[in-house]
């Protein structure tokens, strides 16, 4: 069971912070969710139950190609990376969540009745 602390991600967030964090730079799947983890300051840990469906999903949509490599510890890994038509869809999906996030914002604020 979640404690208070914990929340689901709304539909999307995953496979957006998957294609940002890859943008920056080609990764394996456990470097990538610690990368998360580590820029939100541990406030998100991605499951690998979560990670690799969405990463699978993003394969399938041709949104991320991935190659076979060798990790820091000489380890078979399997690097993503983002394709050009991922970078475009990271583009609308940012701009459609800012969108949402400022409504929400709006009826969240102070003074708002």
């Amino acid at each position: 069971m979640k404690t208070p602390d914990q929340r689901d991600l709304f539909p999307g967030a995953l496979e957006m912070m998957i294609l940002r964090t890859l943008k920056r730079q080609p990764l394996h799947g456990y470097a990538l969710a610690q990368h998360i983890k580590r820029t939100s300051k541990d406030l998100l840990q991605i499951e690998e139950g979560s990670l690799y469906p969405a990463l699978q999903r993003l394969l399938k949509h041709g949104l991320v190609k991935a190659e076979w490599g060798v990790s820091s510890t000489s380890r078979s890994v399997r690097i993503y990376k983002v394709t050009p038509a991922g970078a475009k869809h990271l583009s609308q999906e940012v701009t459609r969540f800012n969108r949402m996030l400022e409504g929400i914002t709006r009826v969240l604020a102070p003074g708002y009745e």
